[in-house]
């Protein structure tokens, strides 16, 4: 599959500073954000700071050191977060995947029990 980025989604403009956000955490690789509408008490975006359009993309093309950096902010929010009682990593994929903003990005949700994963 050929992916094709989006220098114009919402997540590329906050990483440029064309938008702001309330900052959780950032590293070389990664910026991690809290959600303009969460969905549970906690709920915090993870972002790569590369042009990746999906989980897939990143896994494929991302190197080695952007993985680990943006998996080390994964942990680094959870640390933040004191997801102790546990939480949920979300990352979904294009359209049947339910993917609103064209650039890849792991939301951390928390802070209550979240229910079955998907509703039937």
């Amino acid at each position: 599959m050929e992916f094709v980025y989006d220098p114009e989604n919402i997540f590329a403009k906050i990483l440029r500073g064309e938008i702001p956000n309330k900052t959780v955490y950032e590293n070389d690789h990664a910026l991690a954000f809290h959600d303009i509408a969460p969905q549970a008490p906690q709920h915090v975006m993870v972002i790569p700071k590369g042009a990746y359009v999906s989980l897939d993309h990143f896994a494929r093309d991302a190197s080695a050191e952007e993985q680990h950096g943006f998996m080390k902010a994964v942990a680094e929010v959870c640390e933040i977060l004191g997801v102790d009682d546990g939480f949920r990593a979300i990352a979904n994929s294009r359209e049947h995947g339910g993917q609103e903003v064209p650039h890849f990005h792991l939301h951390i949700v928390s802070g209550r029990p979240l229910g079955p994963m998907l509703a039937r």
